[in-house]
């Protein structure tokens, strides 16, 4: 695969990409890549997991190596599970299932585009790691970090009463460091702690990560309206607006027929599902109405999908069904494995509500 091509697949499918120049050079040099996007086990998977499943298997077609990173002590930073770590491992331990199935890919090995995960607590026993913690909290101030903490879903105002919160972006970019990432990837919620961890690369000269930043699937009722608190993304504290990875088909449908779409207007929920997840997985949307209201269609763009509702040609809620069936379509080996292989998922049943 010759460097453009290789370059193109790894960045495609991204939102943004900030500091390409290292990833340019590395691709140069020949030598291997490693990428790595971290997760705080907090509960079970929705849609928008796909989203980043789609951008982690471009990188192993690339030959990237491609590391998930469960971070489990960073959850308990977070107050996730009341900081249960059992039930923050346990989780984990789902996460893991859910992306081997959703990747499709072998782990380990020691050749190029290799997938494998790994805990934050099996890199915390280190000095050196906390050596490192401290280096990246050097000459950052309260302010500046606060700044970072929407990458917890908090406001700036939420570590006030716990000095462990000021430390979460220091740990998030001494991870970085200590494990030598070439790639940092993760939603466009993640830019904050990204930029702080380049502005520590500066200051202390060491290599500074390309970061790959994945566009933000929106709540189901969201307007599509794009704030720096990113308030509009889908989220599982909103059941009704958040598509799970488990839900069944039928409910799939009842979620979304309450989702936000405007026949005038090019942003909803409804669209984003369709070119990020839908598009690239499926190539094409097929939308069936009633036989009584005409025959099925076929889109294999977004704007055909989207002039097509605003025309009249598609109805609002046959648009929302066909995409429905479409992301229950994609689940179909998710469901079976777990279908097969219950015992994580149910033991995490157990303690969310959900």
């Amino acid at each position: 695969m010759d460097s453009k091509k290789r370059l193109s697949l790894i960045t495609g499918a991204a939102q943004e990409v900030v500091g390409i120049e290292h990833l340019e050079s590395r691709i140069a040099d020949g030598g291997t890549i490693r990428a790595y996007v971290g997760f705080e086990p907090s509960g079970k998977a929705h849609i928008g997991w796909k989203v980043i499943a789609t951008n982690l298997r471009r990188m192993l077609d690339a030959d990237v190596n491609v590391l998930i990173f469960l971070a489990d002590w960073h959850a308990w930073v977070n107050d996730k599970f009341g900081g249960d770590m059992e039930k923050i491992q346990t989780t984990a331990k789902y996460m893991e299932d859910v992306f081997r199935t959703l990747l499709n890919h072998p782990e380990e090995g020691d050749g190029p585009g290799q997938l494998r995960f790994a805990y934050a607590s099996e890199i915390m026993d280190s000095g050196e790691y906390w050596a490192r913690v401290l280096r990246c909290s050097k000459n950052m101030s309260l302010a500046r970090v606060r700044r970072t903490f929407s990458i917890m879903g908090r406001d700036e105002e939420s570590g006030d009463g716990d000095l462990s919160k000021f430390y979460y972006p220091a740990m998030q970019a001494a991870d970085i460091f200590e494990m030598e990432i070439d790639l940092a990837i993760g939603g466009m919620d993640q830019r904050k702690a990204h930029m702080y961890m380049r502005e520590v690369a500066d200051h202390w000269g060491w290599p500074k990560a390309t970061c790959i930043h994945t566009p933000i699937i929106s709540g189901l009722k969201s307007a599509g309206s794009r704030m720096d608190s990113f308030d509009h993304k889908m989220s599982k504290s909103d059941p009704s607006g958040a598509i799970l990875l488990h839900d069944s088909p039928e409910k799939m449908r009842k979620k979304m027929r309450k989702a936000y779409l405007d026949v005038e207007k090019d942003d909803s929920p409804i669209y984003e599902l369709l070119e990020h997840i839908i598009l690239p997985e499926q190539g094409q949307i097929t939308v069936t109405p009633k036989p009584e209201y005409g025959e099925p269609s076929t889109y294999e763009s977004l704007e055909g999908f989207i002039g097509a509702v605003k025309s009249g040609e598609i109805h609002p809620l046959d648009a929302k069904f066909a995409v429905a069936d479409a992301l229950s379509t994609g689940l179909q080996s998710l469901n079976a494995y777990f279908e097969s292989n219950s015992d994580v998922l149910n033991a995490v049943n157990e303690f969310t509500s959900q």
